[in-house]
């Protein structure tokens, strides 16, 4: 009978081990509708999504029940351990994340409604990551103007952002000296916390890192792992456990380089629904096994009540 235990829990491992979890990565919201904001008329790198088709593919998300997973979920659930059970109410939903670099103003303006509005429309919430530049939070930046920490805790208040860290000043974090590099990490994470402040009651606030430009190399892991339990690239890729880049620091998926698709106006809606649809709805392999256990109990419960 022990045999047959580990042969029902060996044949689960491998359709957990290969489990794909999209993370999209967007930036700045604009509104082509209005004349002000149409991409010829305004300061833009190419990494814009227009507000329509943002609203267009969330209500989808949103309508066909997926988990929107926040930063420390992704983490607790598919990085640091696989044999957690999942919460039942996530059980066969499928994991996507939503990340949304820099903290501009259109988070609060734009998006933030549009959560509002679907969350009244169907009656769940669909959570984004915001990785916010604390030193230009409230301020007009080099392209844009950036959400105040006012309007981030209202957002985290409602329980729809996220805020995690992005560095204090958006620089090329491999370009930097240690001291800066330190400065620019464990600032911004002084910061953000201290925006937050008791409205963080799980102390979930900037555990996480996303590397402005997505410029990594080992010594901003090194510095990294000081401060945050995982770090962000932006190197458009999917995030696949199991198949991902070993770390050297502990082994296992490298935490401080997790992919992120690149998201800019180019992509169309029906494309990140492709994308999005790509993700692997499964039960977690913790749940999995207790249920084999069960079953081999009651064979055991029968098979005594034989004697």
């Amino acid at each position: 009978m022990t045999l047959l235990v580990l042969v029902s829990i060996s044949l689960l491992i491998p359709e957990v081990s290969v489990v794909g979890v999209p993370i999209f990565g967007f930036h700045d919201i604009y509104d082509p509708q209005n004349p002000n904001e149409r991409q010829l008329q305004r300061e833009q790198f190419g990494l814009e999504y227009p507000k329509q088709d943002l609203e267009n593919f969330l209500d989808y998300l949103a309508r066909e029940n997926y988990w929107t997973l926040t930063a420390q979920e992704l983490y607790q659930y598919f990085i640091a351990s696989l044999k957690q059970p999942l919460p039942f109410k996530h059980q066969n939903q499928k994991p996507v994340v939503l990340a949304f670099d820099d903290g501009y103003k259109s988070m609060y303006t734009k998006l933030l409604p549009i959560l509002e509005n679907l969350e009244s429309k169907y009656k769940r919430k669909i959570k984004v990551i915001l990785f916010v530049n604390s030193g230009y939070m409230g301020k007009r930046g080099i392209f844009l103007e950036h959400a105040s920490c006012e309007e981030l805790r209202e957002g985290f208040r409602k329980e729809f952002f996220d805020i995690q860290s992005h560095t204090v000043n958006h620089k090329k974090l491999p370009t930097l000296s240690t001291q800066d590099l330190n400065h620019e990490l464990s600032e911004d994470q002084v910061t953000l916390r201290k925006c937050i402040g008791t409205l963080d009651r799980n102390k979930t606030v900037a555990l996480h890192v996303a590397y402005p430009f997505g410029a990594d190399n080992e010594q901003v892991d090194q510095a990294a792992a000081q401060y945050f339990l995982s770090g962000y690239l932006y190197n458009d890729a999917i995030f696949r456990l199991g198949q991902n880049l070993k770390s050297k620091l502990g082994g296992g998926i490298n935490r401080y380089r997790i992919p992120r698709l690149t998201i800019d106006s180019l992509i169309s809606v029906e494309k990140l629904k492709n994308m999005a649809d790509g993700s692997a709805r499964f039960e977690s392999l913790f749940l999995k096994e207790t249920e084999a256990e069960l079953h081999l109990k009651a064979q055991d419960g029968g098979a005594n009540s034989q004697h």
